[in-house]
């Protein structure tokens, strides 16, 4: 699986989408930076612009990748070779190369800004911990609904409609149900539903942590009081590595069932 991963990992670091979008986070850095001077306010528009791109990207490469390899990857096939080594070596390939763009592209500028002599560097940390989360989680739905489909219109339709209901349709049914049930109480259930979309508990998080939590209102200090002790951080963390694990063996069953 390892020869596999780096494989996958040094194709996709010479495709030039992979220095657009490491460029894209460079520019973006810079100018947040050295035009704003406000380090808190730099994050908050880093975050309103991972939470939405970064998922969208990683759907999008997942799926690429895979039907652009399908020839090699029947190569491999026919080999004395794991199938779920073959996939999941794939998949770490194309999540770590692109988590590999969001660091760099960021961690430059801030490098260059001074950042780690400052008490911002923990909401940094966060961000590209949770960037990274994201990257990891998209990428490996997005091959498992490669692997369902076949037909790759219908692949590409589906990653993009997950994204979009996981990034705006969600929301929209939450804020709903909030607003009809709005005489109940809803605090275990708002809990719950922002733990069941990694989006939104990436987004929570990085709010808490920025201490903003009181512009959010009830629910920003239900928020708070749950996910601002260690307690809610670590089990936020561990819900989004949960996202990680079950898509990657999901991967692995699929892989191994499937008739190729």
């Amino acid at each position: 699986m390892i020869k596999i991963l780096k494989y996958s990992f040094y194709d996709l670091m010479r495709s030039r989408w992979s220095y657009v979008y490491f460029v894209f986070y460079l520019l973006l850095g810079f100018v947040l930076l050295f035009l704003n001077n406000n380090v808190s306010k730099a994050v908050i528009t880093l975050m309103n612009v991972i939470i939405i791109l970064v998922p969208l990207i990683g759907t999008i490469f997942g799926v690429m990748y895979y039907y652009n390899s399908k020839e090699f990857t029947g190569l491999l096939l026919a080999q004395p070779v794991k199938r779920s080594s073959i996939f999941l070596g794939q998949y770490l390939g194309v999540a770590l190369s692109l988590s590999m763009s969001l660091i760099i592209g960021l961690g430059i500028p801030f490098l260059f800004y001074g950042i780690f002599r400052s008490d911002a560097i923990w909401d940094f940390s966060l961000l590209l911990i949770t960037g990274t989360f994201l990257t990891l989680i998209f990428t490996a739905l997005s091959f498992n609904i490669a692997l369902s489909n076949e037909n790759r219109i219908k692949g590409f339709g589906y990653a993009i409609l997950l994204w979009l209901f996981m990034a705006v349709i969600y929301d929209g049914f939450f804020l709903m149900s909030l607003m009809i049930f709005e005489d109940y109480p809803l605090d275990t259930f708002s809990l719950t539903a922002t733990m069941f979309n990694p989006i939104d508990l990436s987004r929570v998080l990085i709010l808490l942590k920025l201490d903003i939590s009181a512009l959010m209102g009830y629910t920003g200090a239900l928020f708070q009081k749950f996910f601002g002790t260690t307690f809610g951080v670590i089990l936020s963390l561990s819900v989004l590595i949960l996202w990680v694990l079950i898509p990657a063996w999901l991967i692995k069953m699929k892989s191994s069932r499937k008739d190729f």
